[in-house]
């Protein structure tokens, strides 16, 4: 079974920087894109960044030239780390993967930036 489980989340002041992590197990991890996606409430959840098995990037808009997302594809995991954080980055981040049995989601982790 498919297992996502996000960490790092918690409260920072506008301008600060925080580094999620997304642990996955039960899958082969590095023949699979993983992406975080953040979840606002009122908002349809959006993509955040996602990264392929090659390693290839891609960003929101929103995001670019501030969040980095990378792989380690020895611990399996799916760091996202982000910078010159803004009050409207403030939601619940989710780690994603569309896997041959389905598409799997974790819990979520909750990012606050406000003063």
């Amino acid at each position: 079974q498919v297992r996502l489980v996000e960490s790092g989340g918690g409260w920072v002041q506008p301008g600060g920087s925080l580094r999620l992590s997304c642990s996955a197990s039960g899958l082969n991890f590095r023949l699979y894109t993983m992406a975080w996606y953040r979840q606002t409430p009122g908002k349809e959840r959006e993509l955040v960044a996602r990264i392929s098995s090659a390693g290839t990037t891609d960003y929101a808009d929103s995001v670019k030239d501030r969040f980095i997302i990378s792989r380690d594809n020895v611990y399996n995991r799916v760091p996202l780390q982000m910078n010159s954080l803004k009050p409207e980055d403030t939601g619940v981040y989710l780690c994603n993967v569309v896997h041959a049995n389905g598409v799997f989601w974790g819990r979520g982790t909750q990012v606050t930036v406000s003063s």
